[in-house]
Order: C-alpha cells, then sequence, then structure tokens
C-alpha cells in the first residue's frame, strides 16, 4: 500500500489532525455516508455486512433466494437476520450446490417484495459492507429496482452514490501473496471460525470478522473518510492489474 497524505490513523504524517481536515475529506472523498463524521474510527461505526445466495452469477436475469445481514457496532456484532426468499424460478442444480438451497426448501418462503421493507429496514443506520461488495449489492438494487422503490435516505445501503466497506479489496492488498482471496481461504488464514460456509447469515458474520480483523492491521485507516479513500485507491489498481494482466 503506498503511502500518501493520510496515514493509518487518519492524520497527516506529522500526526497531527488538522483543521478543516473534515471538510477537506468530506469535500474530495466520494462514497461517504453523509451522516457519518469523516474522522470517526470506522470500526466504533454501526455497520451491516450483506450476504446473498442466488439462482446465478447474473443479477439482471438471476434472482436471490437468500438474505443475510450482520449488525456490528464498535466492532462487535450485536445483531444477525436472514431471510430465505421464492424466487419464482427453479433453483439450478449448480447453485443448489454451492448454497445447498433447494426449490423445496423455498417453496413456502416469501417473495423478496414481502421482505423487503424489513431487509431495508435493517440496513437503516447502517455503513453497508459485502465481502465483493459489487456482486451482493447489484443484487439487492436489482431487485429493489424490480419492485420500483425509491432510494432510501435512511437506508445508505440503497443509496447508489454511497462506497460499500468491502474486506475482499483489502484481502486482494493484505493477502496479495496468496493465490486465493475466496472468503473460505481468507478465514482460515486468519483463524476465524466458518460454519455452514455458502449461506448468507454465515458468510456474512465471517465477512465482518474478516473486516474487524484487517482493521487491526497498521496499514489500514482507522478514519472513516480516509479507509474509503484507500479502498477507492486499491479497487481502481487491482481493476487495472487486471485489465493488465488480460491484455498480457
Amino acid at each position: 500500500m503506498s503511502s500518501g497524505p493520510i496515514d493509518g490513523c487518519g492524520c497527516f504524517p506529522t500526526g497531527r489532525h488538522y483543521a478543516g481536515i473534515a471538510h477537506l475529506l468530506r469535500s474530495t472523498v466520494r462514497g461517504l455516508v453523509a451522516e457519518v463524521d469523516v474522522d470517526a474510527d470506522w470500526r466504533e461505526l454501526p455497520i451491516a455486512m450483506l450476504d446473498v445466495e442466488t439462482t446465478g452469477k447474473d443479477p439482471a436475469v438471476e434472482r436471490i433466494v437468500e438474505v443475510g445481514i450482520v449488525r456490528s457496532v464498535g466492532g462487535e456484532i450485536v445483531a444477525k437476520q436472514s431471510w430465505l426468499i421464492n424466487p419464482g424460478r427453479p433453483i439450478p442444480r449448480e447453485a443448489s450446490e454451492v448454497h445447498k438451497i433447494k426449490d423445496e426448501d423455498v417453496a413456502d418462503a416469501p417473495a423478496f417484495a414481502d421482505v423487503a421493507p424489513a431487509i431495508v429496514e435493517y440496513f437503516k443506520g447502517h455503513i453497508p459492507a459485502a465481502y465483493n461488495a459489487s456482486f451482493d449489492r447489484a443484487f439487492l438494487w436489482r431487485e429493489i429496482d424490480r419492485l420500483g422503490l425509491p432510494s432510501s435516505v435512511d437506508a445508505p445501503a440503497l443509496r447508489r452514490d454511497v462506497e460499500w466497506l468491502d474486506p475482499l479489496i483489502w484481502a486482494r492488498e493484505l493477502q496479495q501473496g496468496e493465490r486465493s482471496r475466496a472468503l473460505g481461504d481468507v478465514v482460515a488464514r486468519l483463524g476465524i471460525a466458518l460454519d455452514n460456509a455458502h449461506r448468507a447469515t454465515a458468510d456474512a458474520e465471517a465477512a465482518l470478522r474478516v473486516l474487524m480483523t484487517f482493521g487491526r492491521d497498521v496499514r489500514v485507516p482507522r478514519s472513516y473518510g480516509a479507509f474509503v479513500q484507500e479502498q477507492r485507491r486499491l479497487a481502481m489498481a487491482q481493476a487495472d492489474a487486471r485489465r493488465q494482466k488480460w491484455r498480457g
């Protein structure tokens, strides 16, 4: 991770907090939750980690079959909730082989429309997060769009300009010498338990514990604004590296 104007504590290299730093970060860092103090230690803030299980990989045509959200405050898990969802179509065998959810398991489950209000409510007041956030976020937003629901001002997860916290981006940086950054491999290296893998709540809880473990690394910024700023930089650098690899 390259050095920049803000170090791991959210300060400038001298260690001093300069007047106006919060205003500077707020005006220059995209993706911040407006209600959150940019200088706050992100590990102390309310975070909601999402995981979804689906009928396939394309959110444009596939559907969610399970949603799990695990919430933390001050680095401690305080609540967790899951919803089985009837996708309104058969679950392909290859998808069931991953998450073990079969058609009979969701035959009497509600449709997404029936649980959407509860899911939105569960996100309110929390910074959204997900492991490989672009995947889970895309499925959530697609289901919300199908219902014609407006972006919620109370639920940052539904705001299209909010950056989700993503432990995968940090795993790629902090464990870049490893071949795999799949959640199961990352938790194994960190000594984090993952029982019932590929079920939404279990994966969300493991991902949240990964995020908090990474948060103890001195290379990871402490302040919310600096964390989001560095995560965006890392994500762009990693995407560029993948493009270069494909071209090569």
